[in-house]
């Protein structure tokens, strides 16, 4: 009884890998930062597989590892909340060398904005980029400081959005360090769960991410370029998604107007 239940299982199992290879005869492997993640690949993901037939797999991994795995062809595309030229700045100062920038294909894919994230319980609704420098900087280390509660302020910093940070170091902390109580973490995913459980947490991500549990006070505005590129012509995957994006796709992005 036992041996014809497993085969059983065995048999769905091969039966909905075989539906899953039967429904996507092709598949696109796309690297990208947390701004072309959240705001147009995530949102675009199922309608574009299910019009085009292409299975996407999206890989977050910030734009310099994304960067890294076109050069190497592990993805078709890399896409970063970043202009081209800015994003080539980031890998050098990662000791990584654009040898030849004309070689690569460039595609605008529309704008996010760089928001602060907040604790829902947090009673702050708005800061002045002074006061995110302060606080980002350690100068300002209780909240009671910025008109909240008597509580420590908790940054939540993350590995892999390195793109999201330099804009936001850049603008907000006039290229300062990032200092005080810091819980380092990964992902964007990673950041806003942290900061859920946190009520003294603090934290920033692109527009696109936001969701209900959060808080999102108003702060200086901070607007980027989303960039896709690929090495040479775009494959014709990649042109069927970059059509997408451009046209029906464009209902489902979250890119900032």
């Amino acid at each position: 009884m036992k041996l014809r239940f497993l085969l059983v299982v065995k048999f769905i199992i091969c039966f909905i890998l075989l539906c899953i290879s039967i429904g996507y005869a092709e598949t696109l492997y796309v690297a990208g930062g947390a701004a072309p993640v959240e705001n147009i690949l995530k949102p675009i993901k199922f309608p574009f597989e299910e019009k085009t037939g292409i299975k996407l797999i999206i890989i977050p991994s910030g734009p310099v590892n994304a960067f890294k795995a076109l050069e190497s062809g592990e993805v078709e595309a890399a896409a970063a909340g970043l202009t081209f030229d800015q994003w080539v700045d980031l890998l050098k100062k990662n000791n990584l060398e654009v040898k030849n920038p004309e070689s690569y294909k460039k595609f605008h894919l529309g704008k996010d904005r760089i928001v602060v994230l907040l604790n829902k319980e947090n009673p702050v609704n708005k800061l002045s980029k002074e006061q995110i420098k302060g606080i980002f900087t350690g100068k300002i280390r209780n909240w009671q400081e910025v008109g909240g509660k008597d509580s420590p302020i908790l940054i939540v910093w993350g590995r892999l959005i390195p793109g999201t940070n330099k804009l936001f170091t850049e603008f907000f902390l006039d290229n300062e360090k990032v200092n005080g109580d810091i819980m380092e973490v990964n992902t964007v995913e990673e950041i806003k769960e942290t900061i859920t459980n946190f009520p003294e947490a603090i934290g920033i991500s692109s527009w696109g991410a936001v969701d209900e549990r959060l808080k999102v006070p108003q702060i200086p505005e901070l607007i980027r370029d989303i960039t896709l590129i690929t090495k040479g012509e775009p494959t014709e995957r990649v042109k069927k998604l970059i059509d997408f994006i451009y046209n029906e796709g464009a209902r489902y992005t979250k890119t900032y107007k």
